[in-house]
């Protein structure tokens, strides 16, 4: 039976049994309170510092604030700061926390923790790292001040501390900020409107959040990361599975109540359900990536990685897990998302035109390719990179490659990826992800860092990447940052710092039993509220 087929029969035969979840007796009252989600993916590993992983900085949300937040608007706005000010030479920030904010455990939140979740931060996020590279001090000031002293104004101060890309600026308490940042976090201690319970999580099954009564959220309604986080249940719940026939059935019989990735195959079926509603996640889209391991031959060698853009088809990614509406997916010819303010298609003829086979097998030979396995890493669990991941393997098998395909979850790429050993010793080659179109709006993302050893997605190193990112941070009017993002673009494409596979649109779902859903690039559950 084809895919497809098969998904809607069997979701809407209402197939559960593959959960293995047990659906407890709760009275409405009880029921109304808590929020079931089907998220994206399994939250394996919970350290949103430690890891650049979407799932993780999704639940941070929920445990631990942030300094600033993006609004749906992409404005950056105060969260946990009150206020702050600038020297008139650009050099010293100082910042004043609001009162009234706790931790989980009922401490106080201080300067001091603020202090040491900014370092931590810094340690792992690409423009933290900028803002290390030119600092002289980060210092408590007193309780609720503290100062930040650069050697080089940095204009895009705010949108570092409140963005939306992984990983976000989250803050701890100093002694959990303490754990050196290349390690995972074992305590949850937040200071977000959400309690992470511990005792509920089992990775692959199930992860539980309950609402943190001591939270403060700011007086402002609120939007996307920013205003007033207010809880409405007093439980969510995020039930993992990794089925989207299965996901489909239990959202139809109010199993769950959310379903973040609604794929397109099953919206008609879920549309004809009375009870749910289905809607575009969010209109700034998502963005299909191949990550390339830069460190390994083949790919090295820039050839090598040329070779691909020039044999992929982004038509072929995106039909595979899009699917036939073309109003739903466009082609991207380098690093913005269609109709942000960036956006440009400097350098993008190689991703353009008939594909080029025989040229992408003489750029491998050139490289010195010689037949060697290419580990290509999928997570079979989510629909799109398992889906993407055929797509691939079919290229790699027309350009003569000899390919090694691992498919996997998507905890194993998680853990797989931050591997640097070569890929005959569990090391790796390519992988499939996607990014936010969002955190593509600007360069302030941690999946364009190329300075080499520093880089997430696949220890890229592009001087030109680097220079014009850099421009683009002391860009202080949009022209120059206009200009800026073409030459990034162009560098980009020609040190391919990773194949982009495409731009689309996502669905998700939820029963009509929820009020206050909201679009967004993640599942935003302030003011979400259930009725049985």
């Amino acid at each position: 039976m084809h895919r497809r087929a098969f998904l809607k029969s069997a979701a809407g035969a209402g197939l559960l049994g593959a959960t293995g979840l047990a659906t407890p007796a709760l009275s409405q009252r009880a029921a109304a309170r808590v929020v079931r989600l089907v998220p994206h993916a399994d939250l394996a590993n919970f350290d949103p510092v430690w890891t650049p992983a979407y799932i993780a900085r999704n639940a941070g949300m929920l445990v631990w604030d942030t300094l600033y937040g993006v609004d749906a608007k992409l404005k950056v706005q105060r969260q946990m700061v009150e206020a702050e000010e600038v020297s008139g030479d650009g050099l010293t920030w100082t910042f004043r926390l609001r009162p009234g904010l706790k931790f989980h455990d009922g401490e106080p939140v201080l300067a001091k923790d603020a202090v040491a979740s900014v370092s931590r931060w810094a340690a792992r996020d690409p423009i933290g790292q900028m803002l290390k590279g030119i600092q002289n001090e980060l210092v408590a000031v007193d309780d609720r001040t503290f100062r930040w002293v650069l050697k080089k104004p940095f204009p895009k101060m705010l949108l570092a501390l409140g963005k939306i890309s992984t990983p976000c600026c989250f803050v701890m308490p100093a002694r959990i900020a303490a754990t050196d940042p290349f390690k995972q976090i074992g305590e949850y201690i937040g200071s977000g409107p959400m309690r992470f319970v511990r005792s509920d999580w089992t990775p692959g099954v199930k992860s539980a959040f309950e609402k943190f009564d001591g939270y403060v959220p700011r007086p402002e309604e609120a939007s996307w990361m920013a205003g007033g986080k207010r809880i409405v249940a007093d439980r969510i719940e995020w039930i993992v599975m990794p089925d989207p026939s299965t996901a489909a059935a239990a959202l139809q019989t109010g199993e769950v109540d959310w379903w973040e990735i609604a794929i397109p195959d099953l919206v008609p079926l879920l549309r004809k359900n009375r009870n749910i509603t289905v809607d575009i996640q969010d209109p700034l889209g998502n963005i299909g990536v191949l990550s390339i391991n830069h460190l390994f031959p083949p790919f090295n060698d820039a050839r090598a990685r040329r070779a691909i853009l020039s044999a992929m088809n982004q038509e072929e990614y995106m039909r595979a897990f899009v699917g036939d509406d073309a109003n739903l997916w466009k082609p991207l010819p380098g690093y913005f998302p269609p109709g942000s303010p960036l956006y440009t298609e400097e350098g993008g003829e190689i991703l353009k035109g008939p594909r080029k086979l025989d040229a992408a097998k003489r750029l491998l030979a050139e490289s010195g390719y010689a037949g060697e396995p290419i580990v290509c890493m999928a997570a079979q669990d989510l629909a799109a990179h398992k889906a993407w991941g055929d797509v691939t393997v079919d290229l790699l098998k027309r350009l003569d490659v000899n390919v090694d395909f691992a498919a996997v979850d998507w905890g194993t790429v998680v853990a797989r990826r931050a591997q640097k050993k070569p890929p005959k010793d569990g090391g790796w080659h390519m992988f499939h992800t996607s990014t936010y179109g969002v955190d593509a709006v600007t360069p302030a993302n941690s999946f364009l860092r190329a300075d080499g050893s520093s880089a997430v997605n696949g220890w890229a190193k592009s001087p030109g990447v680097e220079a014009e990112t850099a421009a683009w941070f002391d860009a202080t009017t949009l022209d120059q940052e206009k200009a800026a993002a073409g030459r990034l673009n162009k560098a980009f494409l020609d040190d391919v710092v990773y194949a982009p596979l495409g731009w689309y649109l996502r669905y998700y779902a939820w029963r009509k039993s929820l009020a206050g859903v909201t679009q967004g690039p993640l599942p935003f559950f302030w003011g979400v509220s259930k009725t049985v």
